[in-house]
């Protein structure tokens, strides 16, 4: 039987998401993931009057072409892709997963060759189109989120087809706030950070790029972090799991990473190039039905009452000058059930135990 909820999604991805126009071509990529939302999408699209394009992939098969990446393949894939997103004005990705861990032994030095041709395909779609990237529902993923295959379908699409616009005063009041502000301090257990944001702009996150979304950010100026930070949301990154993630600054540099057993692998991503011991992003996340971290990303970083601190590459529109191939969300959850913590703007506490306080920023508290 069909869920009727694929359909509404695919009709919020199109209509909501990407605000797809009469005549506009959509790129949907689709990884590891049933007909059935492939087709919603492609009727949807049909549906608005937009011409849609298809890429299916599978995990496995993409492993196995990294692996054995080299240079003369995967700079002619590179130049496909971008020929091909360079004709697209809207995209749409949606990845499932049935192991995260797909690509935890692949060779360092190929994954990050391939990562270094992919760099201006993705930079042309964050930057040209109109997109969106979302995650599909599995069981291993409920086993992630140590939920049943049905109750993590429930929690899914509760999460996807929340009312973001709802949200949006209040988070445009966030972004105001931010965007007067010179300098943060964290506190929390294991965590006292500081930073400035001065004349950094502040970018509103309400159901448009990443879905599940419910984030605000920006970023820190380059050179001003100072402190430790501890991320207590475990995290997955090149498919390798990571706990317990503790970072020192300097100058904004990070010039101490400790991840436990997993030190030496954090490091070695961290030395990827010189930008990927630098903050690209500062945000924080109010998504009110995400509450548990499940290390995959694009829910980990919306959870109710987090901020997350991101080494590697700056986004475009709250650029703070930092390029890398790295891009790594690094989670911390404040709440109270959390251990708490507190974040300061300019002096004055904004939030704390993951509560925003001022009145305009009520609603974000779920």
């Amino acid at each position: 039987m069909h869920d009727p909820r694929i359909d509404a999604l695919a009709k919020q991805l199109a209509g909501y998401s990407i605000d797809l126009k009469k005549g506009e071509k959509v790129l949907l990529d689709l990884y590891d993931v049933p007909d059935s939302i492939g087709i919603a999408l492609i009727r949807e699209v049909r549906r608005k009057k937009g011409i849609p394009f298809v890429r299916i992939h599978q995990s496995r098969i993409s492993r196995e072409m990294i692996n054995g990446a080299d240079d003369t393949q995967y700079g002619i894939m590179a130049k496909q892709l971008l020929a091909e997103m360079e004709d697209m004005d809207a995209y749409i990705a949606i990845r499932g997963s049935h192991n995260i861990s797909e690509t935890s032994d692949v060779k360092q030095a190929a994954m990050a060759l391939a990562m270094k041709h992919m760099r201006p395909v993705i930079d042309y779609r964050v930057k040209k189109t109109k997109w969106c990237v979302l995650r599909w529902p599995t069981a291993s993923m409920a086993q992630q989120a140590s939920m049943s295959t049905e109750a993590f379908e429930d929690f899914y699409f509760d999460v996807c087809l929340l009312n973001y616009k709802a949200l949006l005063p209040s988070m445009n009041a966030l972004k105001r706030l931010m965007e007067k502000t010179e300098e943060v301090h964290i506190k929390g257990p294991g965590t006292d950070l500081k930073f400035s944001i001065k004349g950094i702009p502040a970018i509103v996150c309400g159901g448009n790029y990443n879905i599940p979304d419910g984030e605000v950010f920006t970023a820190p100026v380059k050179n001003s972090v100072e402190g430790v930070v501890s991320h207590n949301a475990p995290t997955i990154y090149q498919g390798i799991a990571f706990d317990s993630i503790r970072l020192e600054f300097t100058k904004g540099k990070i010039t101490k990473a400790e991840a436990g057993s997993k030190t030496k692998e954090l490091n070695r991503i961290l030395d990827t190039d010189p930008g990927a011991r630098y903050i690209g992003e500062f945000a924080l996340g109010f998504h009110p039905v995400i509450r548990e971290p499940m290390r995959d990303i694009l829910f980990d970083e919306k959870i109710a009452g987090s901020f997350h601190f991101t080494p590697g590459q700056a986004y475009e529109d709250a650029d703070n000058g930092n390029n890398s191939q790295i891009h790594w969300d690094m989670v911390n959850i404040q709440r109270k059930d959390w251990g708490g913590g507190e974040i300061y703007f300019d002096g004055k506490l904004i939030r704390k135990n993951g509560i925003f306080l001022p009145k305009s920023l009520a609603k974000l508290n779920g």
